[in-house]
């Protein structure tokens, strides 16, 4: 497995764990039977399951077993797909703050780290999809 594919899966593995760390917060009761965290961390906890653990864990098999580039040079030029991943990773750790930070208070800054982190992962499965695409060709 290339280096690249093993940075993916991992970190979609750490990502699940965290998630259903979190997905026991959320359900766990407080006082009055309802979760106090519940607000605040459930769209967090569907980011991190759709982005942190599925999408990542896609990226990096889709990197590890797509279609080889060439003989030589079996996954080609890796440059989007290695700048996809810091940048995937930043946009889910950012919004992993925001998103709790926005259901708590409504501050300007933390709606624009969101856009931020919505940006940074657009741009990061932009960069993948570009990069996946020169692998799938016709025999």
């Amino acid at each position: 497995m290339p280096d690249l594919s093993r940075w993916y899966v991992k970190t979609a593995l750490a990502y699940l764990a965290l998630a259903l760390l979190l997905g026991v917060a959320i359900v766990w009761p407080a006082e009055g039977g309802a979760s106090l965290w519940q607000g605040l961390l459930w769209p967090a906890w569907i980011h991190l399951l759709t982005v942190g653990w599925l999408t990542q864990l896609i990226f990096g098999v889709a990197f590890w077993l797509f279609p080889r580039h060439s003989r030589a040079r079996p996954y080609g030029p890796q440059a989007l797909a290695r700048v996809a991943y810091p940048l995937l990773n930043a946009g889910i750790l950012l919004r992993l703050v925001a998103e709790p930070a926005i259901a708590w208070t409504a501050a300007p800054l933390w709606k624009a780290l969101l856009a931020l982190s919505a940006l940074l992962q657009w741009t990061a499965g932009a960069l993948m999809a570009g990069y996946l695409w020169t692998r799938v060709k016709r025999r």
